[in-house]
């Protein structure tokens, strides 16, 4: 497979660096605003699809979502396969800080088949969608034992064009600590790259680690569409 100009581009050790400073790192035009369109309209496609969530009946929140079925758009399994070979010597850098002997395959098949040998084979990447009045309650995307130390959410609709309100939030419990949280602001196209659960950070004794979760704020006006890229699979 070769490798997508807006992955191949990316500045790796900035991004890198912003992970292990903020926890957080947005990845500019990962996503053509062509490509945005066609994944957007993926939502009314049904064979696409293997489930539906809609969040008010779960005490998730107000809005949908879609997970993807097997095989994958080519695009979305292209980021997906592509992105992961960038983060998993990252992950392993992350798992070693925190003193945890995981560490994970170069390649994301060979990742998804230690999901399967635990029992996860169904795709987790997915489409969300909000209207006026929608949000997501601060969560972590776990769905098994297995799970991949990032996650990547991809902004699909234009701000103050298609929407408005509906920021992506991401929080931080350190420990003996208040709860710091932070307002990550995307353009159309542009993606944010974030941990699932938990971030290794350096304090005067030395690592510890900083439980993270994510959600979206109440959109105000219009309709706001992301991707959300999960590494591994669904049991």
């Amino acid at each position: 497979m070769r490798t997508s100009p807006s992955v191949a581009r990316l500045d790796w050790r900035q991004i890198e660096c912003s992970l292990e400073t903020c926890g957080h790192a947005t990845l500019p035009a990962l996503v053509s605003a062509p490509e945005a369109a066609l994944l957007a309209a993926y939502y009314s496609q049904d064979a696409r699809f293997r489930s539906t969530v809609v969040m008010a009946r779960h005490g998730f929140g107000c809005g949908e979502y879609r997970y993807f079925d097997y095989p994958l758009p080519r695009l979305v399994q292209a980021l997906r396969a592509q992105l992961y070979a960038r983060l998993a010597p990252i992950a392993d850098r992350w798992c070693e800080a925190l003193g945890s002997r995981v560490r994970y395959p170069a390649a994301h098949p060979s990742y998804l088949a230690r999901c399967r040998e635990r029992g996860q084979s169904r795709a987790t990447p997915l489409l969300l969608r909000y209207r006026a009045g929608d949000y997501n309650r601060l969560h972590q995307d776990l769905y098994g034992e297995e799970a991949f130390p990032f996650q990547v959410t991809v902004l699909l609709s234009e701000p103050e064009r298609q929407f408005t309100g509906g920021e992506f939030l991401l929080t931080e419990q350190r420990p003996r600590m208040q709860t710091r949280a932070e307002v990550v602001p995307l353009k159309l196209g542009e993606a944010v790259l974030f941990a699932v659960r938990h971030r290794p950070a350096r304090g005067a004794r030395g690592i510890y680690r900083i439980n993270v979760r994510h959600g979206v704020s109440r959109v105000r006006s219009g309709e706001r569409l992301t991707m959300g890229i999960i590494f591994h699979d669904a049991a």
